[in-house]
């Protein structure tokens, strides 16, 4: 992937096919709220960070205001650690870095339910993917946009958009936590 297009494609997909939102976190709310806009600045879905908790927590939700996943931090690892957990409390992923990283940061999404992802990059600056089985699924850069604490998520047809970006979400959390 090499940005946000409208046109042409490889392979024969077309690029239009491919979803892409904006992400853009508001600093200053309380408890770290904010919307994720779709490739045409609509509201997509929102982000409740719950403030005053033992552990983070931030409720991942359709533009509706329906709960899709909460993501949570798990205490006492050895290692930086999310749940991303669906509605029935089931575990959707979990997030984890890697204890030893080379270059490049690595982390690691555990799907019970599906294939597990890896991704690599510079995650402190927004420049990364995620990969299944050696494929990327996911892009997510800065480079699309100019506007501070704004970064783009291009996502391959066929997954599962709002797991993606909770991912996405999880990691930025565990990132740039204070």
């Amino acid at each position: 992937m090499t940005g946000i297009r409208t046109e042409g494609g490889s392979g024969g997909r077309r690029d239009e096919d491919r979803h892409v939102y904006r992400m853009t976190q508001e600093l200053l709310s309380i408890g770290e709220d904010y919307w994720i806009e779709d490739e045409k600045g609509e509201k997509a879905f929102y982000v409740d960070g719950k403030a005053f908790r033992l552990r983070d927590t931030l409720i991942f939700k359709d533009a509706q205001g329906r709960d899709l996943y909460k993501i949570q931090e798990r205490l006492l690892k050895l290692r930086d650690t999310m749940d991303i957990i669906k509605p029935d409390d089931g575990i959707a992923a979990t997030v984890k870095k890697a204890l030893i990283t080379i270059l490049r940061d690595r982390w690691k999404v555990e799907v019970p339910d599906g294939n597990d992802m890896d991704i690599r990059g510079d995650i402190l600056d927004h420049e990364y993917r995620i990969d299944v089985e050696g494929e990327q699924i996911a892009e997510v850069s800065k480079k699309w946009f100019r506007v501070r604490d704004t970064y783009g998520v291009e996502i391959e047809p066929g997954q599962d958009n709002a797991l993606i970006l909770a991912i996405t979400t999880a990691i930025d959390q565990m990132a740039h936590e204070d």
